[in-house]
């Protein structure tokens, strides 16, 4: 069920290890998802099993190399991160209307809204009863880190104040709602692993930066790429009228004052980003060639570049060996996978 981030570790021992103790965080998940009511157990267990990355639990066990790995907390913290980054789906999934996650119907598709966000909040509910065993303070972390997931959200719903900078905003948006709980899932590793003092901090401010990287990333591969390359549709974003990184910079440069006599070309993706309806395929596939040729897209990789580039930096102070090698690696592997 696991599909680990396909970066090469240069320590293969560790990766070994490390998928070792994913094999134990899916026993876990599967375990944890299975409450008295049979509805709740259903609906929690076809998520779950659906699989995805494990990228944040994959975080916890990486940074936790940096204390005890072997501290049965190390576990359960990676258990409550990898719960509570499904219970956001399933409030995504109810927000978005999304028929699909993963390859499959998602469960508000299957069943109904209420019944995922009520699977959800148990998700939520038993990341919190992990939590409280493991101290007060996973409680505090997870309490910040939660309200920091809820102001993102509620951000992106409401969308950027009457003149707010629509990339300032998005950039506060993905920051809030995807950098904090994978900063939490490096803070988590090193705390319950008893890593030297200061390291907790130092990679949760790295992990958060490569998060932003990683989002990034995503919004830079959903319009270069096609099919073949990322295993994903190509425009995803772009149909569902989402405006991610490059198509706000191409939006940015187009309105500038001064853009009256611009290009046929330009006008035209003006148009198809702002009043078209792409989910016409024609359409679409118009926009896309349009913006791969645009400078929006340079800028983009560089925004990618300089967050990861500020990842390895704080990466770099953290103490060196297999683990702080890893994480290197995940910062060389956000780049090549930018193009």
């Amino acid at each position: 069920m696991i599909s680990a981030v396909p970066v090469d570790f240069p320590d293969s021992a560790l990766e070994a290890e490390v998928l070792d103790d994913l094999g134990r965080v899916e026993e876990s998940l599967a375990a944890t998802a299975h409450p008295d009511d049979k509805l709740l157990t259903e609906a929690s267990r076809h998520s779950i099993a659906a699989g995805g990355k494990r990228f944040r639990a994959m975080l916890v066990l990486l940074a936790a190399r940096f204390g005890n790995p072997k501290d049965p907390r190390v576990i359960e913290a990676a258990v409550a991160i990898e719960l509570t980054h499904l219970a956001t789906l399933f409030h995504d999934d109810v927000m978005d209307e999304a028929l699909v996650r993963r390859g499959h119907p998602s469960v508000n598709s299957r069943w109904s809204n209420s019944v995922a966000i009520l699977t959800g909040d148990f998700l939520f509910a038993q990341a919190s009863q992990m939590l409280a065993r493991l101290g007060p303070d996973a409680v505090r972390i997870q309490a910040e880190t939660f309200s920091r997931l809820v102001t993102g959200q509620m951000a992106e719903t409401i969308g950027p104040r009457p003149g707010q900078d629509p990339l300032d905003f998005y950039m506060h948006v993905i920051t809030e709602k995807t950098g904090s709980l994978i900063a939490t899932s490096g803070q988590f590793g090193a705390l319950f692993s008893g890593a030297p003092e200061g390291v907790a901090d130092q990679i949760a401010a790295a992990c958060e930066k490569l998060g932003v990287a990683w989002q990034l990333s995503d919004d830079v591969i959903d319009i270069a790429s096609d099919t073949a390359q990322s295993g994903k549709t190509p425009g995803t974003d772009l149909r569902q009228g989402v405006r991610t990184l490059p198509v706000l910079y191409a939006l940015r440069s187009l309105s500038q004052p001064g853009t009256a006599g611009q290009s046929a070309a330009d006008a035209r993706l003006r148009w198809l980003l702002e009043d078209a309806d792409l989910a016409d395929e024609a359409l679409l596939t118009e926009a896309l060639t349009l913006l791969r040729g645009h400078h929006a897209m340079k800028e983009s990789r560089a925004d990618v570049l300089n967050w990861v580039h500020e990842a390895r930096t704080s990466i770099s102070a953290l103490p060196d060996g297999p683990a702080r090698a890893a994480f290197l690696a995940l910062c060389h592997f956000v780049e090549k996978r930018t193009g």
